[in-house]
């Protein structure tokens, strides 16, 4: 018997990010919640968020939030730093009923953790870094912290362009943040403050050596995502869990990104286009 429950717990998790660089977080909740359904939306059309002003970075993610909802989800997950750092209580207002979540705090915690001499770095965009969010959150954590935060705005630029690896990344993670992790005092961990950073892993691992710990808030997310699906009973009970992309501009290019971390989708997986 099909209840109004089970329904309910059938609906996908949506996903809102400015573009690709959430799908490191779809795709860590795959890895984590495989029997969850995922409903992403990358509004391509108007990244990035990084360098737009607070005000434009709420409208906007309420905007993704609406569409989403009208979609019907059980749960929302702002994978953009730049849209958790400034439109999460916004989202959050808007949508009481829905359980939403972030993707700075839940890094800020492991950061703090994961830092052994309390030496952070945090690489991100332009608004997150204005925003003071990863600071605030790292300190409440781990209040001896010392945070350095390094806007890296090319990055979502390398990302977004396929040239996350090769010569040129490891040049710009090596100008951006190499200083900071050599001479008397170096720190020793890197949190990965926007989406599309973990993309550029390897060339920032290149660049800074196998000293630094680098944080990925994607993995700290699932895990979040995994404990309020279970203490609000929105968890999937069973049947076959989908993966559904949609975005506001350029889909054919979307969909040749989402097969590398969706490889079950195929090489050309289908991708819808909307207006938000």
């Amino acid at each position: 018997m099909i209840t109004l429950k089970s329904q309910q717990n059938a609906l996908p998790v949506g996903i809102f990010d400015s573009g690709i660089g959430g799908l490191t977080v779809a795709a860590a909740l795959r890895r984590r919640l495989p029997g969850e359904s995922l409903l992403y939306l990358g509004d391509v059309a108007r990244l990035p968020y990084g360098t737009k002003s607070p005000e434009t970075v709420i409208r906007y993610a309420l905007q993704g939030a609406d569409h989403l909802r009208g979609q019907g989800v059980k749960m929302l997950v702002l994978a953009c730093n730049t849209a958790s750092a400034h439109a999460l209580a916004a989202v959050r207002d808007r949508f009481p009923d829905l359980p939403v979540v972030g993707v700075v705090e839940d890094g800020a915690a492991l950061a703090a953790k994961a830092s052994h001499s309390g030496r952070i770095v945090v690489a991100a965009t332009e608004g997150t870094c204005t925003s003071g969010a990863f600071p605030k959150a790292i300190l409440a954590h781990r209040p001896d912290a010392r945070v350095t935060q390094v806007a890296c705005p090319m990055f979502v630029a390398l990302a977004e362009e396929g040239m996350e690896a090769g010569p040129i990344a490891e040049e710009m993670a090596k100008s951006y943040l190499g200083a900071l992790f050599t001479g008397d005092q170096p720190a020793d961990c890197l949190v990965l403050g926007c989406t599309h950073f973990p993309l550029l892993r390897p060339a920032m691992r290149a660049a800074l050596g196998d000293g630094p710990v680098f944080v990925d808030c994607a993995d700290a997310v699932a895990e979040e995502v995994a404990r309020v699906l279970k203490m609000r009973g929105l968890a999937a009970t069973g049947g076959e869990a989908s993966v559904r992309l949609v975005t506001t501009d350029g889909p054919h290019r979307f969909a040749k990104m989402a097969a590398r971390f969706f490889p079950e989708l195929g090489p050309d997986p289908a991708v819808e286009m909307v207006d938000l």
